[in-house]
């Protein structure tokens, strides 16, 4: 349960012109049906099969914290909570625990989000199982209205909403509460923060949170969306059986709705904090946000969009300069809060060039506001949106119950039009064409007026004494109007993306597996290629790669150079085309090749549209064939990198994970984190040596694709564009490096921060015995072992809002595991916490797991495997495993007997073996204050 984070230019888009007063609202898709019970409570039910035998329900709320009264502040979110904590029909913790023993995970797919205006429960279950089905609408029905809000549990809560609100202290939240009064006009969204006020959640009665249960859950504020593989039909008649009975209260509140009121003023301030990391500037200028609900607001939200990625894509071209002027700058119209819009300008500056990074900014929406934007750009977002669009509706019966949920959140949350992809997808094509230029440059004038404009800096403490006061960036804003600027040229080039078309290679050899339904390829150039066409999705193909090496082959002084070839070569773009005419070239074809290095491997990774498939092929071509060099952009890739690393010691979550890694990694200079001086150890030359002797020859490449193709139509590109990689047939395999998890006893602790918090980090390591039954015991341990967990240290101990457990296995170079614990807590508990940690793991090891804690961990892996099995990425992730591990590809064949052949008694021997604590780390974070002296 996680309150949504705040971002003032997500980018994010839904707007609108105001509404035609004759206009009809668009219609709701006709593929869902709806309807309103007597007592106002609306419902939502689609039939979809994707994925099949699967429904995911959610409940929503017109309810959030801008509702509660003064003794009530963060009430709403704690609601939410007490929701998972007892209802009418499953008290105290049974919800959970009997979701659990049916498959479904808490946190991951049973949840729930509390924001300012609404709450929402969500919650996917199978369908094949009616029971289950049936119960699953009951606990919907008591989210309604039958929550229990037992004292006892309530008292509880109060320690795991305290510790779920002291994960989000930190620099940030700090400048936040400075800066949002400000920004949001002194309206009541600044005093009303989901998280609420350490003093109301520590004091409250038990009758204040049922007063607001009772007042605000209510039928006319609440709408049931169901979408998934269910008979509609049916479930409409159960809903109006189960939810025609939910009552409003008698003396019903008027539900007002809250907004930031505009001023017609200017506003600036300036926040500092000793753990910010980077200085930042902001413009930020509000105006009333417009519903979008006619075809006219429609339009004018396509305008808005077409806007807005041309205005990235400038922003983008300006990034990739050789010397370009900030650490990251952007600029975009966006939805705000509270009722209003935002045209945002943000830039992050490099240390001591603020004015040059806030006016180069600027400069680009002067510009824009000037002379607007060219048709050759106009020309590429209209394609690029269209496309996105033709997307969409090819993969329409392929959609997934989520996606659509979402829609019908909005449309009943906020009002925003479903109409349905064909309906939208036919008003693209009708409108596109008809928007101008003029039109779309206009927006500039509309959206950056000079009022109710509000100028934020934040910045590092120690730089407090420097920065600009209104004055001065208000000179800058009118310095930069006062400049003579050139028009923008945007160059396309005319030649095509590869400099020689290849060579074809041929097919030599094909293997058929029909019960995996794979084909394996040999290609002339000894490359590999695994097929597995899918109907999971119409319009995806997903593709990876890997050759054995990678940076292992390299001595450590070279490792700077090795580790990030793979990211700065390919940003010089490829053939014939610089990274801006690449992107050009580009734009409006749904693409994306990523080459990459890892320490053992080295390859490429993509994805792609059918229609687009042999263009990424192309690309891929020439990302190994005709690899690029730029010294400056080189030195400015760099130089940003620099800015960005130069206050990164003031962040304490930064400190902790850099320290984290290098004792897990024996202080390896590959395992500590970034320096200034490991930036001044990349040479370009050796960077770019390393990558044509890792990418130029193909020799060892196995390739996987899964997805929307047909085996027959794909062979013929395989051949030319992978069989005619240059490969001589001979490769180095990785080598041992020798860092492992340094055995016996270590236990450290960083002093960091000035919050009242503490991060805690157990792990445990050693040689494992690699095969399927192990790989799949260690996980239930891991899922048994963080069961406990969430009883003891959240429910029982109220001392963390949400543990966690991981555990990795490894077959190379060494057969290995690595297991941790992982949870955030208040410092004076830290000691208490991990004692109850390993507490829990020495029981785990004398009397073993309870069996009905094995049954949830079987039960949940058998619903994950089930529904994660019918996606590309899965098959894509398990397949190119399967093979660089060189494990069978068969193993999935086993995986239920495997998981059938766990018990307790196996799982307490492996707790023995795993978590003997012969060589266990402790890591512990606190605030510099507990230092002792």
């Amino acid at each position: 349960m996680q309150i949504p984070k705040l971002f003032f230019f997500s980018g994010i888009l839904f707007l609108s012109v105001a509404a035609i007063a004759q206009e009809k609202n668009l219609p709701l898709d006709p593929a869902v049906r709806t309807g309103k019970l007597a007592n106002g409570f609306t419902y939502y039910i689609r039939h979809n099969e994707e994925p099949k035998k699967r429904v995911v329900f959610y409940l929503a709320n017109k309810v959030g914290s801008v509702l509660e009264s003064e003794d009530q502040r963060g009430l709403a979110h704690f609601m939410e909570h007490m929701s998972f904590n007892g209802t009418k029909h499953f008290p105290k913790n049974e919800l959970v625990n009997y979701l659990q023993k049916s498959g479904v995970r808490f946190g991951a797919d049973l949840n729930a989000y509390t924001s300012f205006d609404e709450t929402v429960y969500q919650l996917p279950l199978p369908t094949d199982n009616p029971e289950l089905l049936q119960k699953g609408i009951a606990i919907m029905r008591d989210w309604a209205q039958e929550a229990a809000l037992d004292p006892v549990e309530v008292n509880k809560e109060r320690g795991v909403v305290l510790e779920e609100k002291r994960l989000g202290k930190g620099a940030q939240e700090r400048m936040r509460r400075q800066y949002w009064p400000l920004i949001l006009n002194n309206s009541r969204y600044a005093v009303r923060i989901p998280i609420g006020t350490d003093e109301v959640l520590n004091n409250f009665k038990p009758e204040t949170i049922r007063r607001f249960y009772q007042d605000w859950y209510r039928p006319d504020l609440q709408a049931l969306i169901v979408v998934g593989d269910v008979d509609v039909n049916q479930m409409e008649q159960t809903i109006k059986r189960q939810f025609n009975s939910l009552k409003n209260p008698l003396h019903e509140k008027k539900r007002t709705k809250y907004s930031v009121p505009l001023t017609g003023k200017n506003q600036f301030i300036t926040v500092t904090d000793k753990e910010m990391t980077a200085t930042v500037a902001e413009v930020l200028i509000k105006r009333p946000m417009l519903p979008l609900r006619t075809a006219s607001e429609y339009r004018k939200s396509v305008v808005r969009e077409l806007y807005n990625q041309m205005l990235s894509e400038r922003y983008a071209e300006l990034s990739r300069q050789a010397n370009p002027p900030f650490v990251r700058g952007n600029a975009g119209i966006s939805s705000f809060i509270g009722g209003l819009d935002n045209f945002d300008v943000s830039v992050v500056a490099r240390p001591g060039e603020l004015e040059k990074g806030f006016k180069a900014v600027w400069r680009e929406t002067e510009r824009i506001k000037r002379f607007g934007f060219t048709s050759t750009e106009l020309g590429r977002a209209k394609q690029s949106y269209l496309n996105n669009m033709e997307s969409a509706l090819n993969e329409k019966n392929k959609t997934n119950s989520e996606n659509y949920v979402q829609e019908y959140l909005a449309y009943f949350l906020k009002g925003t039009a479903a109409p349905g992809i064909q309906y939208e997808y036919d008003m693209v094509r009708k409108d596109l064409p008809g928007i101008t230029l003029s039109e779309v440059s206009a927006l500039s004038a509309e959206y950056i007026p000079p009022s109710n404009r509000d100028i934020l800096l934040m910045a590092p403490e120690k730089d407090k004494n420097t920065l600009p006061d209104e004055k001065t960036v208000n000179s800058w804003i009118k310095a930069v109007a006062d400049e003579k600027l050139e028009p923008y040229n945007d160059e396309v080039s005319i030649l095509p993306l590869m400099t020689v078309s290849p060579a074809n290679g041929k097919i030599t050899g094909a293997a058929k597996d029909e019960k995996l339904g794979t084909t394996l390829l040999t290609l002339s150039n000894g490359v590999k290629v695994l097929l597995k066409p899918t109907a999971y999705k119409d319009n995806e193909v997903l593709f990876t790669a890997f050759a054995p090496g990678g940076t292992s082959l390299y001595p450590d002084s070279d490792y700077q150079s090795a580790a990030n070839t793979a990211g700065i070569i390919p940003s010089f773009g490829a053939g014939n085309f610089n990274p801006t005419q690449l992107d050009k070239f580009l734009s409006g074809k749904q693409l994306v090749v990523r080459p990459y290095i890892s320490e053992r491997a080295q390859g490429v990774s993509g994805a792609a549209t059918p229609k687009d498939l042999e263009t990424a092929l192309q690309l891929l071509y020439t990302y190994y064939t005709e690899p690029r060099k730029d010294t400056e952009l080189f030195q400015g890739i760099i130089d940003r990198s620099k800015a960005s690393l130069q206050n990164r010691a003031n962040d304490p979550s930064s400190v902790f994970k850099d320290t984290v890694s290098a004792v897990l990694g024996m202080h390896s200079i590959r395992r500590t984190g970034p320096t200034l001086a490991k930036l001044d150890q990349i040479s370009l030359d050796r960077s770019f040596e390393i990558y044509k002797e890792r990418f130029g020859d193909a020799s060892g490449l196995v390739f996987t694709f899964v997805g929307s193709f047909d085996a027959e139509l794909l062979k013929p590109q395989l051949e030319k564009y992978i069989g005619s990689l240059p490969a001589s047939g001979h490769y180095t395999q990785a080598k041992d490096l020798g860092i492992d998890v340094p055995p016996g006893k270590v236990e450290k602790t960083v002093y960091k921060g000035t919050e009242p918090k503490a991060s805690v980090q157990l792990y445990w390591s050693g040689n494992f015995k690699y095969n399927t039954v192990e790989k799949v015991t260690i996980d239930a341990l891991r899922e048994c072992l963080e069961i406990r967990l969430l009883e003891r240290l959240r429910e029982d101990e109220s001392g963390v809002y949400s543990p966690g457990t991981f555990a990795q296995t490894f077959k190379y170079p060494k057969n290995r595991y690595l297991f941790g614990v992982e949870f955030g807590c208040g410092p004076q508990n830290a000691e208490k916490l991990i004692a109850s940690a390993l507490d829990e793991i020495s029981k785990l090891k004398t009397q073993g797991p309870a069996q009905i804690n094995v049954d949830k961990w079987r039960a949940e892996s058998l619903r994950t495997r089930e529904s994660e099995s019918q996606t590309n990425r899965w098959w894509l992730s398990y397949l190119n495993g399967q093979q660089s591990n060189n494990d069978d590809l068969h193993a999935l064949d086993t995986y239920q007997s495997d998981l059938q052949s766990v018990t307790p008694e196996r799982i307490k021997a492996a707790a023995n073996t795993y978590l003997s604590g012969e060589n266990y780390i402790q890591m512990v974070l606190l605030p510099e204050n507990q230092a002792k002296p």
